[in-house]
């Protein structure tokens, strides 16, 4: 069988649906994947949707050695009339490709790649979880195949997309994270990979995440590389604050994942009329800010929770309490009206959701 250039092996075994008040995030994947191969003599070809299952590799192969590897996360959503939806995948394909060049992996075709999504999902859509909060995962990835040790862009790629159902960030509603502001270990610098969605950046944070794990803390909030002082982004999201009415979030200058939320919560902002600066933004300034009693709301932005509501930061071992440690009024209207638009329970006035047919 073949669909617009898409191979399709469908699985003669079926996996159980999953109850959807059980999931959890990234434990169980469905029974399909796809799979595109690149060759310097070929380019990307043979696209493929086969049974999930696992890969054999040569054990020189340069993304086990090099981490020449990049990938991407995006969900799709079931409406109340079983439609489902994606949010901007082509801006997710875009920014793979970005992360791509900064490590010298071929791009794709953005329109393919978004195509071999849809494909997928409509394949696989009766693993998108119904239960309120839940979706279905999106992992598309890149890594280097090639049998080689030296050290020097591989020759040969595979660029696979997996599909994981996933539970509610928010088991009982949207509430506020603590979050432990770093000042031992750097996540990454000005002209590094930190712009890049690639394995290296995110296995440097797992030290840091581990010891704010155990003292209680969601995540780390990362300080500039460099001077220590400068506020760039949390563990898995961007961030943005509330400063005397104003709202301020770091600015993108290469550290920085550019985060689809980040972007899309700006645009918001904007068409509420609520302008967004993005500038530096030093961790003295949130603290003087919460101190004089101008920092009104702090909140993360990302795929896994769409906005996180920030209550506590702690920095040099003194807590910043944020809003009385609650949802402020932004965060909460901003998790909401992103959320009916993911769902499909309010117009798409910004052409960001893509139906699955």
């Amino acid at each position: 069988m073949e669909t617009k250039n898409i191979r399709i092996e469908k699985a003669t075994t079926l996996k159980p649906k999953p109850d959807p008040s059980t999931l959890e995030f990234g434990t169980l994947f469905t029974d399909h994947m796809f799979i595109l191969d690149y060759s310097e003599e070929l380019g990307w070809h043979d696209g493929r949707i086969v049974p999930y299952g696992p890969l054999e590799l040569d054990p020189a192969a340069t993304s086990f050695h090099y981490g020449q590897t990049v990938f991407e996360g995006l969900k799709a959503y079931v409406t109340e009339n079983n439609e489902v939806l994606l949010f901007r995948p082509d801006q997710n394909v875009a920014r793979l490709n970005r992360s791509s060049e900064r490590i010298r992996i071929p791009k794709l075709d953005v329109d393919y790649a978004t195509q071999a999504i849809k494909e997928l999902v409509s394949l696989e859509r009766d693993w998108v979880p119904k239960g309120e909060g839940t979706s279905l995962y999106i992992r598309p990835f890149i890594i280097a195949t090639e049998a080689y040790l030296g050290v020097s862009p591989s020759k040969n790629y595979k660029f696979m997309i997996i599909l994981s159902p996933v539970g509610a960030y928010y088991k009982e509603g949207i509430n506020p994270v603590k979050i432990a502001v770093e000042d031992k270990y750097v996540r990454a610098v000005t002209g590094g990979t930190g712009e890049a969605k690639t394995g290296g950046n995110y296995a440097a944070s797992l030290a840091a995440s581990e010891i704010v794990s155990e003292r209680g803390f969601a995540q780390v909030l990362w300080l500039d590389g460099v001077e220590k002082k400068y506020i760039e982004e949390v563990g898995s999201m961007n961030i943005f604050f509330k400063i005397n009415g104003e709202i301020v979030t770091p600015n993108l200058h290469g550290s920085i994942l550019p985060g689809i939320t980040r972007d899309s919560v700006i645009q918001m902002l904007e068409h509420w009329g609520t302008p967004v600066t993005e500038r530096r933004i030093s961790i003295q300034e949130v603290y003087d800010a919460a101190k004089n009693g101008s920092l009104e709301e702090a909140f993360g932005t990302g795929t896994a929770a769409v906005i996180s509501p920030i209550g506590q930061l702690t920095w040099l071992d003194e807590d910043i309490i944020i809003n009385n440690g609650e949802t402020g009024p932004v965060a909460k209207k901003l998790y909401e009206s992103l959320s009916d638009i993911q769902y499909g329970r309010t117009d798409d006035t910004f052409d960001w959701t893509v139906k699955v047919d």
